[in-house]
């Protein structure tokens, strides 16, 4: 053999080899986060398959009639309100009574739990330094995101296939129950792409977390603008949505139509979205250095700010711009109530549908009777009692961020004690709850005024907003609890109990839920403010929220903490 031959005899041996290693090296990496996300996966899919299943069970029972389905469609059409919180009528048919009522929710949680799977892989990853770590091995920096890829896209198949055997288990067309459950998927998939773009953006796990589940909420309500904004056609059962729904994954689902049009298009256009998102992620990982994010992070003060001394100015500190963020969605949540109350108000004093349109807004609301100006700001209110809840279940996220990257182990060998680091974090998450709900009735009292309404219409938003005080607390006291006993579980119960509270809570009565599941959710049981005032339901919040706080300060003090 000729000296050239052999030294490119080895060369060729390891060209060779280098692909099983590369192939073996994927799926590690992928059994890794398949066996890291295993529980979470399992909720977040049951979840969201179980609701698919109970909602179109429960609109079965109650709409069973051609007519009241008919009744129900033109009702929605005819109020901006249920347009913006439901979806887009296409047909009077029971599939697509279902699909109206069910698929915007379930594509905004299909939305959070990709968002949260692409943080958690990405951009967490590089900031706790395992990222790096990884990268010094034959996987390098692409492999890892090419497993959390594969894994997502995995995930979302899973999803599309339990989310159409959940329509298909209570008798739903077959081929539309799975295009229903594709678009569900390929909209949590579309979410992925934008969770891994915003990792490549932000410096923190916790930026773009927060910055990801601000563009998931964004794009519902951009959907939700244009369907109120959409244009009746047909025999009145039909709406043809306005452009801001364009703009929006989640409404391009909606026009696949699944039980009346039957188009596979939108999922192309959901798919495509994602692979572009991710090959612009591929194009950022290539020029930034690992663990560094395009916004790099503001320098801080030469010298501490005094606030900075204590434990309550700390936690303040940390969680001041998750409070500020939440906040400013209280006082846009206000202002719609107050405006929007009064213009439907005025608008359909004589409308023959007002008596349908005010049970719609009783059942969101809670209960209770009374001026449909107020009935409409406490159905308003009970989605302003889901931004204060958000604020409380951050709170306790960021404990288990703390906790995880091993800076509260650091913070409690100096002379601060376990309960005292606990309950600093909880009284942040006590005002910020009492300020996001402060802050939306006098947004939406003001506003009410404002826009005509007799100055009475304030002490309705402020009685609104007191009454979902508790239910923000509740989840507050109880997820304490949960992060102090099985603190792994935190993140994601915390998140899965918001989003299925929310719906079963609060939606739960327009699909006619079963009471007993509705009452599974606090949002179900917030004291009724319109007509017979009734704070039992608050009461009792109260009180499970102090035993929560009780336990979790009992027992804090007897665990390890979990680092990592």
């Amino acid at each position: 053999m000729s000296t050239t031959a052999a030294r490119i005899e080895p060369t060729r041996t390891r060209a060779a080899s280098r692909g099983p290693r590369t192939v073996h090296t994927l799926r590690a990496l992928l059994r890794q986060r398949l066996r890291r996300d295993r529980w979470q996966l399992l909720i977040w899919l049951l979840s969201i398959g179980a609701l698919a299943a109970f909602s179109a069970e429960s609109i079965q029972q109650t709409y069973g009639s051609a007519a009241s389905r008919v009744q129900v469609m033109r009702l929605a059409i005819s109020d901006p309100t249920i347009l913006v919180l439901r979806g887009l009528p296409q047909g009077s048919t029971l599939a697509a009574l279902t699909f109206f009522e069910i698929f915007t929710f379930l594509a905004l949680l299909a939305g959070l739990m990709n968002t949260f799977l692409a943080v958690r892989h990405s951009r967490a990853e590089e900031e706790s330094g395992r990222a790096e770590l990884i990268a010094a091995t034959p996987a390098a920096r692409l492999l890892p995101t090419i497993a959390t890829v594969g894994h997502a896209v995995g995930a979302n198949i899973l999803l599309a296939v339990v989310t159409g055997l959940g329509f298909i288990a209570v008798g739903l067309p077959v081929a539309g129950s799975f295009l229903a459950g594709a678009v569900t998927g390929g909209a949590g998939l579309a979410f992925f792409g934008v969770g891994l773009l915003v990792s490549q953006v932000m410096s923190t796990s916790r930026g773009a977390n927060g910055l990801a589940a601000a563009l998931v909420v964004a794009a519902y309500l951009l959907r939700g603008i244009g369907d109120a904004g959409g244009t009746p056609f047909g025999d009145g059962t039909h709406l043809r949505a306005a452009w801001p729904s364009w703009l929006s994954p989640i409404g391009w689902g909606q026009q696949a139509a699944p039980y009346t049009a039957a188009g596979g298009w939108p999922l192309l256009l959901q798919v495509g979205f994602a692979a572009l998102l991710v090959a612009g992620v591929f194009a950022l990982q290539a020029v930034r250095d690992s663990g560094a994010g395009l916004i790099p992070e503001r320098a801080g003060r030469a010298t501490a700010s005094p606030t900075l001394s204590g434990m309550v100015g700390l936690a303040w500190r940390l969680q001041r711009p998750v409070v500020i963020g939440w906040a400013i969605g209280g006082v846009l949540g206000g202002l719609l109530a107050g405006s929007l109350g009064s213009a439907i108000n005025s608008s359909l004093a004589q409308d023959p549908n007002l008596a349908g349109i005010r049970e719609a807004l009783r059942r969101i609301g809670a209960g209770g009777s009374g001026p449909l100006t107020s009935l409409f700001i406490s159905a308003i209110f009970s989605i302003v009692g889901v931004l204060a809840a958000a604020c409380a279940v951050q709170a306790v996220i960021r404990l288990r961020q703390e906790e995880q990257s091993g800076t509260a182990e650091t913070l409690l060998a100096a002379p601060v004690s376990r309960t005292r680091w606990l309950f600093s974090f909880v009284a942040i998450g006590v005002s910020a709850v009492v300020l996001v709900l402060l802050v939306a009735a006098i947004a939406s009292g003001l506003s009410s005024v404002a826009a005509g309404e007799d100055p009475s219409t304030i002490g309705v938003s402020f009685a609104a907003a007191a009454a979902q005080l508790p239910v923000a607390l509740v989840y507050l006291g109880v997820l304490t609890l949960l992060f102090v006993v099985l603190p792994s579980w935190t993140v994601p119960v915390a998140w899965a109990a918001l989003g299925l509270g929310a719906f079963v809570g609060i939606f739960g009565g327009l699909v006619q839920l079963p009471d007993w599941l509705r009452h599974v959710s606090p949002f179900a049981d917030a004291p009724v403010v319109v007509g017979q005032v009734d704070w039992t339901g608050g009461y009792w919040m109260l009180g499970i929220t102090v035993a929560a706080l009780a336990g979790a300060a009992a027992l804090i003090r007897r665990r390890d903490f979990a680092i990592g």
